[in-house]
This record gives C-alpha cells, sequence and structure tokens, in this order.
C-alpha cells in the first residue's frame, strides 16, 4: 500500500515538474489524466500527497509551510493593529491569512497562497499564526473561529472572507478583486 502511494507521489511530482500529463490511478485502478499543464491545484495535491507518505524519522517541521518572501509573518496584535490600519489608510490590497501549525488544511492551501502572493505584486499577503499568544485578542475581536480563514482587503476596505480551504473559491477571489 505505502509503495502504491509512494509511487503515485513521485510520479505526480515529475509530471509537474515536467510538465507533462500526470496520470492518476482512482480507487478500481482505471487511469484519470490531467491537463498537460499543472495547475495550482495539482501541485497542491503533489505536495500534500507526499507529507502522507509513512516515515521513519519524523523530521518534519511542525509549523505550517515556510512562506515564501512574498508573505509578511505578524507576530503580534500591536503589528497586525498597525498593518490594517495601514491598509485602510492608505487603501491598499491586502489578504490576511490566519493559519495554525498544526492545521492540515492550512499546510495544503499555503502553497497556493504563496503563489499568488507572487503572481499579484501589488497586494501585500500577511500571515497570522493563530497559536501566538500575542495575537489573541485580535482574533476574538475577528471572529476567527476556524483555519484557514482569509480576509481580502481591496483599496482599504474588507472585500471578501473566505473560510477553508477552497483552492478554486481562492483564486476565483483573488482574480476577482486583484486583476
Amino acid at each position: 500500500m505505502a509503495r502504491n502511494w509512494l509511487f503515485r507521489s513521485l510520479a505526480l511530482r515529475h509530471a509537474i515538474k515536467n510538465t507533462v500529463r500526470p496520470i492518476f490511478f482512482n480507487a478500481h485502478h482505471r487511469f484519470l489524466s490531467l491537463p498537460s499543464k499543472p495547475s495550482l491545484f495539482a501541485t497542491a495535491i503533489a505536495s500534500s500527497q507526499l507529507s502522507l507518505l509513512p516515515s521513519f524519522h519524523h523530521s518534519r517541521s511542525l509549523s505550517s509551510a515556510a512562506g515564501p518572501s512574498d508573505v509578511v509573518l505578524v507576530n503580534s496584535e500591536e503589528e497586525f493593529n498597525n498593518i490594517l490600519t495601514k491598509v485602510q489608510d492608505n487603501s491598499l490590497h491586502a489578504i490576511f491569512y490566519f493559519t495554525a501549525v498544526w492545521c492540515g488544511p492550512c499546510r495544503f492551501i499555503s502553497p497556493i497562497v504563496g503563489e499568488l502572493s507572487k503572481k499579484y505584486p501589488d497586494v501585500t499577503t500577511y500571515k497570522i499564526d493563530i497559536d501566538q499568544e500575542a495575537i489573541q485578542g485580535t482574533l476574538g475581536k475577528l471572529q476567527i473561529t476556524s483555519v484557514p480563514t482569509l480576509h481580502f482587503f481591496q483599496n482599504g476596505k474588507k472585500a471578501d472572507v473566505l473560510v477553508g480551504a477552497d483552492v478554486a473559491r481562492l483564486t476565483n477571489i483573488t482574480e476577482k478583486l486583484f486583476k
């Protein structure tokens, strides 16, 4: 069983890197194929499948996927409030990405958030780990009850909210607001 997971994960990873048509197997061992150009969704599946592989040496970091340089980490309530005020006062575009270390869906969607932050350089993405003690008051005020949660600001005003790891909706909201 683990061997099949390994084979499928490596085949998908190879297909994405080489932009060939990846082949998937469903439960009945029928072949399913994806478009020749890898999508953000295919990339996310590849990274999430690799994390499902059994490991004898559990050396994986206990943080959600490290944010690329385009994602700004917010470490305190004061820092968050200053950034939010700046976004609102200067009518900026921004995404506030609330995540957690232990959250599987957060790890799933994190690479997509990173890719979108690169695709839209005029939109600043702020990543907030909800487990930080210094941010707990803000979470209550914003009523963050689930992760991942993303707040989208267009021209300094909150334009949309996404709760959950819905890649299609994330992509649609981002394209609608920031294109």
